[in-house]
């Protein structure tokens, strides 16, 4: 666990504090490699409230590699639209090597939600999250720990889930809609 996403961390627990309110969204962005998934496990285990905190992984909801956008907005629409009304969220799984929808999943509106994946710091999120992160980090850096976790898996779909990303940023500009940037090396 890098120092950065320590410390980023200690950031969010201390806005997640400050709120007051117990069920708070906390939204993690940034590109694939950039460390959002370490820091979403690290702030699980950090949690400073009682209780249970959900966290859900864009990479679950993705609909294959073409699938940023359409994955963003199964979020928007099937999660944060509904845990900010109040209403029990239920999403399905995207199964990778079927490539197809699998298990159902529910989302309380009552308990505290995580949702880290590249994409989700779009305008109409960004009001539907309490506590906003953008993990940026060196292309070089990021392409080296992303290729190290997922190897042969992800190395043909770099460069198309690139793009992706770089229509998002350019599209949505998340780091500026970011109340917390966390730089990694």
């Amino acid at each position: 666990m890098s120092a950065a996403i320590r410390s980023g961390v200690t950031r969010v627990v201390v806005a997640v504090t400050a709120l007051g309110v117990t069920n708070p969204v906390v939204l993690i962005d940034g590109r694939s490699g950039a460390g959002k998934s370490s820091f979403a496990r690290e702030l699980v285990a950090r949690w400073p409230l009682r209780g249970r905190v959900q966290l859900v992984a864009l990479d679950s909801i993705y609909p294959g590699w073409d699938g940023l956008e359409t994955g963003v907005l199964t979020a928007q629409d099937l999660i944060l639209r509904p845990h900010a009304r109040g209403l029990v969220a239920v999403w399905q799984r995207w199964d990778w090597d079927a490539s197809a929808y699998a298990e159902a999943h529910a989302v309380d509106p009552s308990l505290p939600l995580v949702v880290e994946g590249s994409g989700v710091l779009t305008a109409t999120n960004a009001k539907l999250g309490d506590v906003r992160v953008w993990v940026e980090s060196p292309t070089s850096s990021r392409q080296r720990r992303a290729l190290e976790r997922d190897g042969d898996t992800y190395r043909p779909h770099w460069d198309r889930w690139a793009k992706q990303e770089e229509a998002h940023i350019a599209r949505d500009r998340p780091r500026a809609l970011a109340s917390i940037v966390v730089d990694v090396p």
